[in-house]
């Protein structure tokens, strides 16, 4: 018995290996998964900015969309005046009233003052605080596009769109887009 006795009970096993960490390798596995974490928080910080930016981009076209489907149709000087008079006649008070391109240069539509932005049926857009349309026509020579020429002087007309957005930090608004077009009639 004794020998069955000898057999079960043995030496105490040594632990003369390691137990544990170093110090400075719970402090790397910490700078490499900190690390990690950073990473993917940056990623997401990216993201979320260039999905901002997408955002106010598809918008901005869509509001210089907006006032081109607006104009499309419109004559290009008024049927009455012709081109002896540019911008709105003054009978024209509203934007209802305008009745051909030149109507538009110069004008402003923003939710700022009151009177957009607008869309093609010439309606007020809600909800679209800070954002601005603004349209410019001017007369371009009809053999080169890009020289302006004296208004009423050419056939040509160049219409050109910018959206702008002010946020509420920011001290002035900033331009979005443009869209540039020559008028067809």
């Amino acid at each position: 018995m004794d020998q069955i006795h000898s057999r079960c009970r043995r030496a105490p096993l040594s632990f003369s290996g390691r137990r544990g960490f170093t110090l400075i390798e719970a402090a790397l596995a910490t700078v490499i998964v900190g690390t990690g974490v950073l990473a993917i928080v940056f990623a997401q910080q990216t993201f979320h900015k260039q999905n901002d930016w997408a955002q106010r981009s598809a918008v901005a076209m869509r509001l210089a969309g907006e006032i081109r489907e607006m104009a499309i149709n419109l004559p290009r000087h008024d049927p009455v005046t012709g081109v002896d008079f540019w911008g709105p006649e003054a009978e024209e008070m509203s934007l209802v009233d305008w009745d051909d391109v030149d109507d538009l240069d110069e004008a402003i539509f923003s939710a700022d003052i009151g009177n957009g932005p607008i869309n093609a049926l010439r309606e007020t857009l809600p909800d679209f605080q800070g954002w601005r349309q603004r349209a410019v026509v001017v007369n371009v020579d009809p053999f080169d596009l890009n020289t302006t020429v004296p208004d009423g002087t050419s056939d040509m007309l160049r219409v050109t769109v910018f959206v702008e957005y002010q946020g509420v930090d920011d001290l002035e608004p900033a331009e979005i887009t443009r869209l540039t077009w020559i008028q067809p009639r």
